[in-house]
């Protein structure tokens, strides 16, 4: 049976030079009328995570949640999926640094700009800065992380750098982590901690 993970390889395949029927096809089976376009794979986590604890259903609801590999895809999967292409409302989530990539793809594919949910700096920095540094270094613990965090704190590089932004970097320092983390932080958030770009994200969907 067709399932929206199918629907997401499908768009990836024809964004990186595949045939476009079967993103066609499976859009129309699974009544997709929704495409998220995200950054990577740790905003992916993220978003579903937080889908998750709010018992949302989001493929049940026609939307996709789409990591392009990188915000300079953004016009390509935007002329695919939106107006020009498919047809689906566009809506995303992006880092403040990466804005100019949203609003001139989203411009060329004829798609409304305001649904697109700009994070201070990246969605790692909002989700460190909602939980505090206390917070974070309880799931790094939890997770066997702790000794690796502190022999970072160690370096060089590190002296003197605020502790949340020392967080962030760290996130990013290993294959895979940002992606772990990007789900465990979003599922250790109090309800009324979600930073605004995702829950402004989640709402409108």
């Amino acid at each position: 049976m067709a399932d929206m993970r199918a629907f997401q390889d499908a768009v990836t395949s024809w964004a990186t030079g595949g045939p476009d029927r079967p993103a066609r096809d499976l859009a129309e089976i699974l009544g997709v009328r929704t495409a998220v376009l995200l950054e990577g794979l740790s905003d992916l986590a993220a978003v579903e995570a937080l889908a998750a604890r709010r018992d949302r259903d989001l493929a049940a609801e026609g939307v996709c949640v789409v990591p392009m590999g990188g915000a300079m895809n953004v016009g390509r999967y935007a002329g695919l999926l939106g107006p020009p292409g498919l047809g689906l409302r566009l809506t995303g989530l992006c880092d403040e640094g990466e804005q100019g990539f949203y609003e001139r793809g989203l411009t060329r594919a004829k798609a409304p700009l305001q649904d697109i949910y700009v994070c201070t700096a990246d969605l790692e920095d909002e989700l460190v800065r909602a939980l505090g540094t206390t917070g974070v270094e309880e799931i790094l613990r939890a997770e066997g992380d702790f000794r690796a965090w502190q022999t970072f704190q160690r370096q060089p590089a590190q002296h003197g750098r605020p502790r949340h932004q020392q967080v962030r970097r760290f996130l990013g320092t290993e294959k895979g982590r940002k992606i772990r983390y990007g789900r465990l932080l979003v599922e250790a958030l109090a309800p009324d901690r979600t930073p605004a770009p995702l829950d402004g994200l989640l709402a409108s969907l």
